[in-house]
Order: structure tokens, then C-alpha cells, then sequence
């Protein structure tokens, strides 16, 4: 069963309650039977390298060749048309 840590709002006495999971109660201080609230403490988790989802299962990017990306482009006879909106046109 999980421990809670709870602290007094008075006597600021800080004391440790073992229950089930998911069961919330009021609690009262042991020493002087004021009302106590739960303390959050931090985790001790420390996360390292690159075992995260979010970079572990991204889609990895194609990368294209640059041979591609400098190929020239088509000459403008191909089209045989006379639109003046025609790219090759120019």
C-alpha cells in the first residue's frame, strides 16, 4: 500500500499515513488533532538519453539527393503551347 505524507496546518507537524490506493480521507494531526493536508513531494526520476516517444517513434524524414534538387528544369519548347500563364512559357 502507498504512503502518504501529510503536514499540519497548525502545529506544522509532518506524519506519514499508510492506505490503499485511491482512497482519500481527512486527516488529523497525531499531536494535536488539527486538520492536516497532503504534502507533494517531488519524484526521484531522473530521464536520460533517447528513450523518449516522442524522438524514438517520430517518422523519420527522407532526405532527398542533391543531384535532384539541382537538376535543370525542362525546356520551355516541350510545352508547344502559347498561354501566357504557362510556366514554361517564359
Amino acid at each position: 500500500m502507498p504512503r502518504y505524507d501529510y503536514r499540519c496546518t497548525s502545529c506544522a507537524c509532518v506524519f506519514e499515513v499508510t492506505r490503499p490506493a485511491g482512497i482519500s480521507a481527512g486527516e488529523s494531526c497525531p499531536e494535536c488533532g488539527s486538520d492536516a493536508r497532503r504534502v507533494f513531494t517531488p519524484v526521484g526520476v531522473v530521464f536520460k538519453g533517447s528513450g523518449f516517444h516522442n524522438t524514438d517513434y517520430r517518422p523519420q524524414r527522407q532526405e532527398t539527393p542533391a543531384a535532384d534538387a539541382a537538376a535543370p528544369a525542362a525546356p520551355a519548347a516541350a510545352c508547344g503551347s502559347d498561354c501566357a500563364s504557362c510556366p514554361a512559357a517564359e
